[in-house]
């Protein structure tokens, strides 16, 4: 494939197989990543921001935030060219659902199994479809740390509805 024809690929609904999965780049985890992260959002929770407080909590340690490990979960799966490849098609997230299963402490290497789960036409928007696509979080020793589902609307092909 030449480069006028990777910049014409697109991936829509009826792309997308149930099963299918793929994996994202790594990224580490960093203390400026937290400390931002609490100023940006106004979290300044103990076990975040305060290493004696932390310390002594379960963990042991400061740990990132959950909604800061969605951030990056999100912002690594838009790294995927499988999912440059949806830009043409994807139109909105309708939904997202997440679990958080383990801590991510500042140094922890993470990275996205990204995978298409259900699928289904939309009633509503003829032309269109949702996708879940699930996004598990591994850390640097494969355990899993947060599963989410976020559901896609998506476009169908032209004529495919």
């Amino acid at each position: 494939m030449d480069i006028e024809q990777y910049l014409q690929a697109a991936l829509y609904y009826e792309d997308l197989e149930p099963g299918a999965q793929w994996l994202s780049p790594r990224r580490t985890v960093t203390e400026a990543d937290v400390v931002n992260f609490a100023g940006l959002s106004g979290d300044y929770n103990a076990l975040h921001t305060d290493a004696v407080h932390a310390a002594q909590h379960p963990f042991g340690q400061r740990a990132a935030h959950g909604l800061l490990t969605l951030a990056i979960a999100s912002g690594l799966t838009t790294r995927m060219p499988v999912y440059r490849l949806m830009d043409k098609s994807r139109l909105a997230l309708t939904e997202l659902s997440c679990r958080w299963r383990k801590p991510v402490l500042i140094g922890d290497t993470i990275h996205v199994a990204l995978s298409v789960g259900d699928k289904r036409l939309s009633r509503s928007r003829p032309g269109t479809g949702r996708v879940t696509l699930d996004r598990t979080v591994l850390n640097q020793r494969g355990e899993t740390v947060m599963e989410s589902a976020w559901v896609t609307l998506m476009k169908l092909r032209e004529g495919q509805a």
